[in-house]
């Protein structure tokens, strides 16, 4: 059974727009959860300014305590620029994530940067993280529309994914970060990527605000993409994109992956626990579309929904 890889970005994008403050210890146990239901990839948190994303604060504390509790973890952490990879290091983080825009204006109106400067900043910060042996990832976003310019060309993505690839990025990930994309669009657009980063490290990260997220997600997997970020129970949402709703759910993505033949060893039944954690955390219902279906499921089974660290393949839940 070929095996798909999820990265749980909801201790990071999911938490970062929320009103209500989210404790360190709250954090963590979000994570313990991801973690108890065999999320094996989480981006934890980010090294930006306290004032530009106030739920970030804590990074330089969190990173420690997160290595320490689960050091099998694939845990990064979003830096800016050189100031923030040379934080994110000193709190002991082992992999970092950079975010490159794929339009000016997006760039001017999240970083205060053209698209040229912005790349430079990308670049460099990338060939220092890799020099200090830490791993990589690149986040080209606008990379279907941008809720300034509008229609991101395929060509500027691609220039921008391989010049990251370039910057000794380990893997470029590809978001759709208004939710603006269709099917269609998705798998011309990863064809196409494809030419420029290899497919090991091509991931895609998919917000779900016109209901296409898991269609998106199939129109991946069809292009041959084989990493991906979600974010449990849907949370999620950039505070400097106008229109960003919540991410993908990862339950949404491991169920559809689950039921169309593809491994991923997280556990429904734990991500429900995850998603009834996170309501309490955020005083508010979440949970990706099936969720609902998945909860009635879980009621009625007599057995878990899935056993831990399953191949998420979730016969036993249909009725």
């Amino acid at each position: 059974m070929e095996k798909i890889h999820i990265t749980d970005v909801a201790p990071r994008d999911g938490l970062q727009n929320q009103q209500i403050p989210v404790s360190t210890d709250a954090k963590l146990e979000l994570i313990a959860r991801l973690v108890d239901a065999g999320v094996q990839s989480i981006e934890t948190t980010s090294f930006v300014s306290p004032k530009a994303v106030p739920q970030m604060a804590d990074a330089a504390e969190l990173v420690p305590q997160v290595q320490a509790r689960w050091p099998q973890l694939r845990s990064s952490v979003l830096v800016p620029n050189l100031k923030g990879l040379a934080r994110a290091y000193a709190s002991g983080a082992r992999e970092i994530a950079v975010v490159l825009s794929a339009t000016e204006t997006m760039n001017q109106k999240n970083i205060n940067m053209g698209l040229q400067e912005a790349l430079d900043v990308c670049e460099r910060t990338l060939s220092a993280a890799h020099a200090l042996g830490l791993a990589t990832r690149a986040y080209v976003a606008v990379a279907f529309e941008c809720p300034f310019e509008g229609e991101t060309p395929l060509e500027e993505v691609v220039r921008l994914a391989a010049r990251m690839h370039a910057a000794h990025a380990a893997e470029v990930v590809i978001a759709d970060t208004i939710g603006a994309a269709s099917p269609a669009q998705v798998k011309e657009r990863m064809q196409a990527l494809r030419e420029v980063v290899p497919l090991p490290r091509l991931a895609i990260h998919l917000h779900d605000t016109r209901g296409m997220g898991v269609a998106n997600a199939w129109a991946a997997l069809e292009a041959g993409v084989r990493r991906f970020d979600a974010s449990v129970g849907g949370i999620g949402g950039c505070p400097f994109a106008p229109g960003a709703a919540g991410n993908l759910a990862t339950e949404d993505l491991v169920l559809m992956a689950g039921q169309s033949g593809f491994a991923c060893d997280i556990a429904l039944e734990g991500l429900l626990e995850a998603v009834e954690f996170a309501q309490t955390l955020l005083q508010r219902p979440l949970g990706g579309r099936s969720s609902a279906w998945l909860r009635r499921q879980h009621a009625r089974a007599e057995k878990p929904l899935a056993a831990p660290h399953s191949n998420c393949n979730d016969k036993e839940m249909n009725p």
